[in-house]
C-alpha cells in the first residue's frame, strides 16, 4: 500500500475487516459472501475498526440476551460495540424462521441482521432516536439491495417508531 505521507494525494482509510465466526455451520451460507457484505455494510454505516460476526443458535443468543440485556429470551441479533468496531451475534435458527416467514433466503436475512447490527455498532439506537436509525437503515437497505429491515418489520403500523 502506498503511504499517504509520501503521496499526499492518497487519502488513508483504515482497513475494514469483518471476521465471520461460525458456531453453527450451514451449507446455505458462504462465509466469503458474508464477509464481503459485512465490509460493505460497515463502510456504509461509517464504522471503522474490526467487526466480528458470530453465527450461532437461539440458545447462545438467549444466554447473551439474558447476560447483557436482562431479557430471558432468544433474539435474532445482538451488537456489542467497542471503541472501534465491535461484535455482532446472529441466531441462525431465528434468521432461518424469519427468512421463511418473509419469503427470502437465509443469506438475505443474515445480511439484514448484519446491517442492523452494524448500525448499532456505529452508535444508532432505534429505541430512542425518533426514527433516525429507521430512515438510515431504509436508505442503506436500498443501496445494498436488501428487503425490509428489522425496524420496519417490528415497528407499529402508525408512526413507525420503535
Amino acid at each position: 500500500m502506498l503511504s499517504p505521507f509520501l503521496f499526499p494525494c492518497i487519502r488513508h482509510r483504515p482497513e475494514l475487516r469483518a471476521l465471520i465466526l461460525e458456531r453453527r455451520k450451514t451449507k446455505n451460507l458462504s462465509r466469503l459472501a458474508l464477509a464481503r457484505f459485512a465490509n460493505r455494510a460497515q463502510r456504509a454505516a461509517g464504522l471503522s475498526g474490526e467487526v466480528n460476526v458470530l453465527l450461532t443458535g437461539d440458545a447462545e443468543l438467549r444466554q447473551l440476551n439474558l447476560q447483557f440485556r436482562h431479557k430471558d429470551k432468544p433474539t435474532d441479533v445482538l451488537s456489542f460495540p467497542a471503541l472501534q468496531g465491535g461484535d455482532i451475534a446472529v441466531s441462525l435458527q431465528t434468521a432461518r424462521a424469519q427468512a421463511a416467514a418473509l419469503g427470502h433466503d437465509l443469506l438475505t436475512e443474515v445480511k439484514v441482521l448484519i446491517l442492523h447490527g452494524m448500525l448499532h455498532l456505529a452508535g444508532h439506537d432505534h429505541e430512542t432516536d425518533r426514527g433516525q436509525m429507521l430512515r438510515l437503515e431504509q436508505r442503506l437497505r436500498a443501496e445494498l439491495r436488501l428487503p425490509a429491515g428489522l425496524i420496519e418489520r417490528t415497528a407499529p403500523a402508525r408512526g413507525r417508531r420503535s
